[in-house]
Parts: C-alpha cells; sequence; structure tokens
C-alpha cells in the first residue's frame, strides 16, 4: 500500500469521524486488510493491497438521521463528485483512491441508486452484503475507531462475491484477499470463527463458499469450515 494512498484513506477516516458518521457505517472492501493487521497483531499477516476502491456499507435511509454534505468534506482532500453507470450512481473521485457506498439489497433487488439525501450522495444495493454486518469488529487507529466485518465473514464473503466477477483480475485478488484471512483465522487458532460464519448463512451460500474453495483447491479448508463436530 502506497502511503500516499494510506494517508489519503485515514484522512477520509477522520473527516467522517468528525461528523461521527463512523458511528453508523462500516468499512468494508479489501481496504479492511490493513485494519486487520491490529486484529491478526502476533502472527504474519500480508496486509498489502493495491485498489482505489474504498467502501463503506450504510444502514437503511430510513434509519440514517446524520446529516452531513460528503461531497463537501472531501474535496478538500482532492475528491472530485462523479457518476458510474447509467442510473447516475455517486462516487468520488480522487487520483489514489475512489470512495463508494454500498447498502443491502433486500427483496427482489432495486436496481436504482439508494439516496441518501442527508449526506448528499447516492448509494448501490447489492447481494450478500448483511452477510458482512452479522459480526464485526472495531479497531482503534489514531484515536478513530472504524467499525469492519469480522475477518471470518470477510473472508467468506469474499469467495462468493469472487465468483460473480467477470473481471478475472478482481476475481483472483478477492480470492487471494480470502485465503490470506481464512490462513490468518487458522493461525490464530481461530477455525471456530471461521465455522459460525459458515453455519450462519443459507445452504445456497455455503455451496458458492465450497465452490470457491474447490476452485482453489483449498479441500482442507472444505473440510474444516464443514466439520460441525470439531
Amino acid at each position: 500500500m502506497e502511503k500516499s494512498q494510506s494517508d489519503l484513506c485515514f484522512n477520509v477516516l477522520k473527516q467522517f469521524a468528525k461528523r461521527k458518521l463512523l458511528d453508523k457505517i462500516i468499512l468494508i472492501g479489501s481496504w479492511c486488510l490493513p485494519f486487520y493487521k491490529q486484529y491478526f497483531s502476533g502472527i504474519e499477516f500480508q496486509s498489502t493491497i493495491k485498489t482505489r476502491d474504498l467502501d463503506f456499507l450504510l444502514p437503511n435511509p430510513s434509519s440514517f438521521k446524520y446529516k452531513a454534505d460528503i461531497p463537501s468534506l472531501l474535496k478538500s482532500l482532492g475528491f472530485v463528485l462523479g457518476f458510474k453507470g447509467s442510473k447516475g450512481y455517486i462516487i468520488l473521485q480522487h487520483p489514489d483512491l475512489i470512495v463508494e457506498f454500498l447498502v443491502i439489497e433486500k427483496g427482489k433487488g432495486f436496481d436504482e441508486p439508494i439516496p441518501f439525501p442527508n449526506l448528499g450522495v447516492n448509494a448501490t444495493a447489492l447481494r450478500f452484503l448483511n452477510f458482512l454486518t452479522m459480526k464485526t469488529i472495531k479497531v482503534i487507529i489514531d484515536n478513530i475507531t472504524v467499525t469492519l466485518p469480522h475477518p471470518a465473514n470477510f473472508a467468506l464473503h469474499k469467495l462468493i462475491i469472487a465468483q460473480r466477477r467477470r473481471n478475472s483480475e478482481k476475481k483472483e485478488k478477492d480470492f487471494a484477499a480470502a485465503i490470506n484471512v481464512i490462513e490468518a483465522l487458522i493461525e490464530k487458532k481461530e477455525e471456530i470463527e471461521l465455522r459460525k460464519a459458515f453455519f450462519s448463512i443459507p445452504k445456497k451460500w455455503q455451496d458458492k463458499i465450497n465452490k470457491g474453495l474447490k476452485e482453489l483447491g483449498e479441500e482442507k479448508i472444505i473440510e474444516l469450515i464443514n466439520n460441525q463436530t470439531a
């Protein structure tokens, strides 16, 4: 991770912390990896990432009462307002990072941006994101408290979404991140957390995880997470 990119990420979080936004939103995606280094302190853990995508999971708009003009907040850091796709999904762009907001897709899905007028942004609804909210952790860095998915949920979620990727490079990165975190959890003697996360989700999701691990030739991990009697 480039130092300038890392610094910019922290500055985004600082701006959000000033407006108490971090009380309600979850940092998701590959930028969780540098923050997991604190969770995995004492063991070898590869936290280097190569992505510009900085993703935040927002709660249901009706339950989000905070007010903050996020485009204005990040303008001071060099971010400009941009749009993605034909539907007008808002992103905040910088040469080093792209900030995007996501929400949990409910029911049959909704192929339109979900507006957050209090924040001056909208969000993309995606499947499987509720898995990331089932168990979370908090890390404190430079007096800023950041909420992340538990590493077990993060890793298994990566195995699911990797298989939905059209971009082969992003698919490989998701698979690599998943195995990296799973191996760290095993080294930390937290296999039970992997099993808990695995058995907390529907059978169809479990099948997708097993399919991904089989594609990677990770038969031992398949046996480990599917063993309910261990």
